[in-house]
């Protein structure tokens, strides 16, 4: 049985916006893992480390921090969004 009230519209969508991030991250990962098994275990027969690890983890370690972390995400684009509307609401 579903016992959960239904949101606002507003509150629907930004849950549905943080979960697809949240789902973006966890396949970013997972196409990391699998990846990066199969340049490790390649490089380890022929002495190629998989050097572009490094670089991928960097790229994931950022995405990661926007999505789970978002110091200033939010708060910012909703204040700039704001400021756009009543920029434009002025002329």
């Amino acid at each position: 049985m579903n016992t959960t009230t239904p949101l606002s519209p507003e509150l629907e969508r930004l849950a549905r916006r943080n979960v697809g991030l949240r789902m973006g991250w966890l396949i970013h990962a997972t196409v990391f893992v699998l990846v990066n098994a199969g340049l490790w275990l390649a490089g380890s027969r022929s002495g190629w480390l998989g050097l572009p690890t490094g670089g991928w983890v960097i790229g994931l370690l950022v995405h990661g921090a926007v999505v789970w972390l978002r110091p200033l995400g939010d708060g910012l684009r909703e204040r700039l969004l704001a400021q756009e509307r009543q920029r434009l609401s002025d002329r």
